[in-house]
């Protein structure tokens, strides 16, 4: 199975997430946000096609990483193969993060006609939802652009049922994450 990528697998990443991480840039979203940061991902025929075989051997070969971040494009538009690589992650330690143009509440609707959602929302810790809106700006967020976006505790979430946010509170003294808190 191959994935459709913007670029090879980026490591070293420290914006993408907490800690260390690798970036892997999906290729294809038709969200088109105005003032999306990454318009170059949107067609789904641009980019290149690479294996979730080759793309989960980069990945064992990370080191010092924390965790792996989908980003893009919207890796929910190739769930079947992102769910592939973000299991393998798991598998080896790493914690999984996800940007997303759709809401937590579209992609559980997006499941229920085909469950490769839910098996990739499994395996994902932080999911970062929603468009983002140009006139919601704001540079002081942690790890989003726009204030609709949340950061979503998928694990549990999926638990309690009810969305579970990542947010500002947090924060420790420092205004930095609790280290309980970061790496879920």
């Amino acid at each position: 199975m191959n994935l459709r990528l913007a670029s090879e697998l980026q490591t070293d990443s420290i914006v993408d997430g907490p800690g260390l991480r690798a970036v892997i840039w999906t290729q294809g979203c038709s969200h088109n946000c105005k003032g999306c940061h990454n318009p170059q991902t949107h067609s789904f025929t641009d980019g290149f096609e690479y294996s979730v075989e080759e793309l989960c051997n980069d990945i064992s070969k990370l080191k010092y990483h924390a965790g792996i971040t989908f980003s893009g494009g919207d890796p929910m538009f190739q769930p079947e193969a992102c769910a592939l690589v973000a299991t393998y992650a798991k598998s080896l330690g790493l914690n999984v993060w996800c940007y997303t143009g759709f809401t937590y509440e579209e992609l559980l609707k997006l499941s229920e006609k085909n469950k490769i959602y839910l098996k990739f929302l499994e395996n994902i810790d932080i999911l970062v939802d929603g468009r983002f809106v140009l006139e919601k700006r704001n540079l002081d967020l942690l790890f989003r652009g726009s204030e609709n976006q949340r950061l979503i505790d998928v694990k549990e979430t999926m638990k309690t049922g009810e969305v579970t946010l990542l947010n500002e509170y947090e924060y420790n003294e420092e205004k930095t994450f609790e280290k309980d808190k970061l790496y879920i």
